[in-house]
């Protein structure tokens, strides 16, 4: 039996006033030096607290989620909202026996323990998607004696160009092994890859047990709170040797977005600078993704985030 979908509604719509510009809490300008300058001062007791356990370096600490796409899977709108909210269903058997593995860093191995395909599998299948009513349940298949209508925001055409309210389609599964960020850099992880009808790539899930992933290190954050005009980041989203791209937590009117970057030899941390606007605003989170260049390949440093202090994951692909 499948589990019913859960749908996730986030409260936006709060009428804040927001901040004045033109001074800091000491009553000195807050230029973007001064905002430059108190980052720096925050970023280093940030890297100066980190201090994890030897799992970090010894364990398995993935920085990304489980459930990793391996290549672009021409994504449509439909198809790309199966996959985000976990929608499958599965054409083949899906074998329960388990294999064994190990997880290849570039410092070297660990021999952990596996879940099985089909352990794997209950793992990714989140649910049915809800019922799209006038729409075929699967990809081209039109209901038939159904009606014809012209493409648009209340109508699907019966050609079955578009893609229906649906879930991806198992036709295949197979054992291999895939990149995965980790604490220890880039290691080569064992998964199970999901061959899916409707996209273009497989579908991995990694295959490790879950009772074999080393928690993330509690964060020790700086008592004071972070300075006006800065802010922290949620987490990354692309790394690319010294290339990383962050998302920035900023509010819905703040202007003059910029990333900012501290680093060491042994961790990164960044965060960004922005300026408030006055008068009100709306209370509402919003994700700017900005480019930071380090001034050496990022290798196994962790990236912190300025006002948390706590290591940053690559945000789900």
């Amino acid at each position: 039996m499948r589990r019913p979908a859960l749908l996730l509604v986030l409260p936006l719509l709060l009428v804040a006033s927001c901040a004045t510009t033109g001074a800091d809490p000491a009553g000195g300008p807050r230029s973007p030096a001064h905002r430059a300058e108190a980052f720096d001062k925050r970023a280093a007791e940030v890297a100066e607290a980190w201090r994890p356990s030897p799992d970090w370096r010894a364990g398995y600490v993935p920085l990304e989620g489980p459930t990793v796409l391996t290549g672009d899977p021409r994504f449509t709108p439909d198809t790309e909202a199966a996959f985000r909210a976990g929608w499958y269903r599965a054409e083949v058997a899906i074998p329960p026996t388990r294999v064994g593995g190990e997880i290849r860093f570039p410092d070297g191995r660990l021999t952990l323990p596996l879940v099985s395909a089909a352990e794997a599998y209950r793992q990714l299948d989140q649910g049915d998607p809800l019922p799209c009513p006038g729409r075929p349940k699967r990809p081209g298949r039109p209901t038939p004696g159904g009606p014809t209508v012209e493409p648009g925001p209340d109508g699907w055409t019966s050609s079955g160009a578009q893609t229906a309210c649906l879930s991806l389609t198992v036709t295949a599964v197979t054992f291999g092994a895939v990149p995965v960020r980790t604490s220890r850099g880039e290691a080569q992880v064992p998964a199970w890859l999901f061959t899916i009808k409707e996209l273009a790539t497989p579908v991995a899930r990694l295959a490790v047990a879950p009772t074999a992933v080393t928690p993330f290190p509690a964060p020790t954050v700086p008592a004071r709170p972070l300075s006006d005009g800065l802010v922290g980041a949620q987490n990354l989203t692309a790394i690319d040797g010294a290339r990383l791209t962050v998302q920035l937590g900023v509010g819905a009117c703040d202007t003059g977005i910029t990333p900012l970057v501290w680093e060491r030899p042994d961790a990164v941390v960044v965060g960004g600078s922005i300026t408030r606007a006055t008068g009100e605003c709306i209370a509402v989170l919003k994700l700017a993704a900005v480019t930071v260049t380090l001034g050496a390949p990022l290798g196994a440093r962790p990236v912190l985030d300025v006002f948390t202090g706590a290591p940053l994951s690559i945000a789900p692909r």
